[in-house]
């Protein structure tokens, strides 16, 4: 219950108050219990609860799963190392196809059986970037149509589409056609092209029947009857029309005897122009009275062939050039024809490179390859592409993974990635990659600044170093950094997708494991010591020790609220009418994926790059033993005789 106020305190700050503690006007000056050293009168305590910076309070993010309560004066510094403040990296980075000079590096790289680091990041963004891309998107004209679209004829669209159900031969022939599609009796090109066909003769005979009713009627008014055939007006009814037809005589008057004044003013909107065209409406100006351009001249165009250019048309002054120097063009269609091999002896198209040139072209064009351009009202640019592929068609959901799955592996994009580019919108591209991993607030800036700034930016040459005859083919590399104080080395985990530091074991010491009996040594240490080891480890050890056995877990589930992190897991739930969204069902902590925080770098103890060059293959020497003249030689002999 609220504590009572008293006129006395609601206007008394004072700290050493005298006023005599009535119960009506005033009560006495008491402490805060909780030792901020603040003095109030005793009816004034539960507020001050709210503002006392020595009150008990949980966590600003109680609600996102934080278990922790502390002073309210310390809850800002808890903020740093809340397990339940979560920052996603937003990194982003470009990767761009292999180019054709670099083919041979990058065939070599691919048949090597150690993947190095800059070869390992760029499989996982090319096999992200093979997810992304679907077929049907790049090549629609190759991709199959979904069966549910094609098999989806039933017998009134069947009735609907002849016109009525008294043909029963029609009927007939055409039930069997539906059901030699559903059967795969048909080809593969008709039973792609089944239901489009469909729908268009549906709406051609429709519009037949339409047009036959409409001729009845104009011949019924030339012989002086105004009344719809019964006929027509008895199916209308049966097929649930209301007979309010823009074509049908007495239709104005109808409707607004039927319908209110909003539903015959939209009614006017919607058709408008069909009511001018059949005499239901008179128009607001006479048609010989209808606004001209200018000077343009009307025309009557009766096909694309027979169109003349008006008189007042000015080209675009790209077009006007001088008549004598004029170049004659003739339209003419390219074709392999000219080559003389057939159709079937054409090389085929590689799926992979067929399609990131098409994705870079609209990268970098902002268009397809075959995309038609108009360049004013007459000049069109008519391009046309056509690609050969084995695995052609495709199917309708495939991507650009599922095409190539089980041919052997090989890079087709670069090693190098670019942090900043101005060539392309990177919300929209298929080569922009997003870091995307999560991690607590304080272990965020060492990701950031180990992960992208010290690894990932170094790989062009810095932090890994290739050989200088790499274009020719050759693949060795080596690491030119370690952290400072161990013996470790940056390796990427395919199993986990993530950068792991690895320390360098002594073989000794695996060749023991390998030959023991019993390997795991570790769990039978007490439970005390086991803790004091797991405090040493960082949080990507302690996610994968923790799913060691269930002792592991045990040990790592007393770190989480120090060192791990509690997030919110989504659920999507569909309801019945079909709507859907997203809740946040339960909380789970886990630990991130850091490795430990490098602050300084030192260089490793490798030979120089020359040692790597003396025995090179791909370094060939030519000796010169004859003498060669060096330029200027003998123009500087002339000077000194004159």
């Amino acid at each position: 219950m609220p504590s009572i106020r008293h006129e006395h305190c609601e206007q008394c700050y004072a700290v050493h108050c005298q006023a005599p503690p009535w119960l009506s006007i005033g009560c006495v000056v008491v402490r805060c219990p909780n030792g901020c050293g603040a003095s109030l009168h005793a009816c004034k305590e539960d507020d001050h609860r709210l503002l006392c910076p020595n009150e008990t309070v949980p966590c600003l993010n109680a609600g996102y799963g934080c278990p922790l309560s502390m002073p309210r004066h310390r809850r800002a510094r808890h903020l740093e190392a809340c397990p339940a403040s979560v920052v996603s990296c937003s990194h982003e980075w470009n990767r761009w196809p292999v180019p054709d000079n670099d083919l041979t590096f990058y065939r070599n790289v691919s048949q090597e059986s150690e993947r190095h680091l800059d070869v390992a990041l760029a499989l996982r963004d090319q096999e992200l970037l093979f997810k992304s891309i679907k077929m049907r998107s790049v090549f629609p004209e190759l991709t199959l149509m979904d069966p549910e679209d094609l098999v989806g004829v039933t017998r009134e669209d069947l009735c609907l589409a002849s016109g009525g159900c008294t043909q029963n031969g029609y009927i007939e022939k055409m039930e069997e056609e539906a059901s030699d599609v559903a059967s795969d009796k048909l080809d593969k090109e008709s039973l792609q092209n089944y239901s489009s066909w469909e729908r268009i003769f549906k709406k051609e005979m429709n519009g037949c029947e339409q047009s036959q009713q409409t001729s009845k009627n104009v011949a019924k008014k030339a012989e002086g009857g105004n009344q719809i055939e019964p006929a027509r007006e008895s199916s209308s009814c049966e097929n649930g029309v209301s007979g309010l037809a823009p074509w049908q005589d007495g239709v104005l008057e109808k409707l607004g005897k039927e319908a209110n004044i909003s539903e015959y003013n939209m009614y006017l909107v919607h058709n408008g122009a069909m009511l001018i065209n059949f005499g239901q409406l008179a128009a607001c100006t006479p048609r010989e009275k209808d606004f001209v351009y200018g000077s343009l001249e009307p025309i009557e165009v009766k096909s694309v062939r027979s169109f003349n250019i008006p008189s007042s048309y000015r080209a675009k002054r790209c077009h006007l050039k001088d008549p004598s120097r004029k170049i004659k063009v003739a339209h003419q269609s390219v074709d392999t024809a000219d080559l003389g091999v057939s159709v079937e002896e054409l090389p085929k198209c590689d799926e992979v490179s067929a399609t990131l040139l098409c994705c870079l072209e609209k990268e970098f064009k902002g268009h397809l390859i075959s995309e038609s351009t108009g360049m004013d009202g007459l000049y069109v640019n008519v391009g046309t592409q056509t690609y050969d592929f084995d695995s052609a068609p495709f199917p309708s959901e495939a991507s650009l993974a599922d095409v190539i799955a089980g041919k052997p592996q090989c890079l087709h994009v670069r090693t190098e990635s670019e942090s900043v580019t101005r060539r392309h919108n990177k919300t929209s591209s298929a080569f922009s990659y997003t870091c995307g991993l999560f991690f607590r607030r304080n272990e965020y800036p060492s990701h950031f600044r180990n992960v992208h700034s010290d690894v990932q930016a170094g790989l062009g040459g810095w932090f890994l170093q290739r050989c200088p005859l790499a274009y020719l083919g050759c693949t060795f590399t080596q690491t030119r950094f370690h952290p400072d104080g161990q013996t470790a080395e940056v390796k990427y985990h395919h199993g986990v997708d993530k950068l792991v530091m690895r320390p360098d074991i002594p073989w000794e010491l695996l060749e023991d494991i390998k030959t023991s009996h019993h390997p795991d040594h570790l769990s039978q240490l007490p439970l005390e010591i086991l803790q004091h080891v797991a405090v040493y480890l960082d949080t990507f050890t302690l996610s994968q020790l923790s799913q060691v056995s269930r002792l592991m877990r045990e040990v790592c589930a007393t770190l989480l609220q120090a060192r791990g992190m509690v997030s919110l897991k989504w659920e999507k739930k569909t309801y019945s009418h079909g709507g859907s969204s997203w809740k946040s069902r339960k909380k789970v902590w886990e630990f991130s994926s850091l490795f430990c925080p490098v602050g300084r770098w030192r260089f490793s103890d490798v030979p120089s790059m020359a040692d790597h060059l003396r025995t090179c293959p791909f370094y060939q020497r030519e000796r010169r033993t004859q003498p060669v003249a060096l330029s200027g030689l003998r123009e500087v002999g002339r000077e000194e005789r004159r």
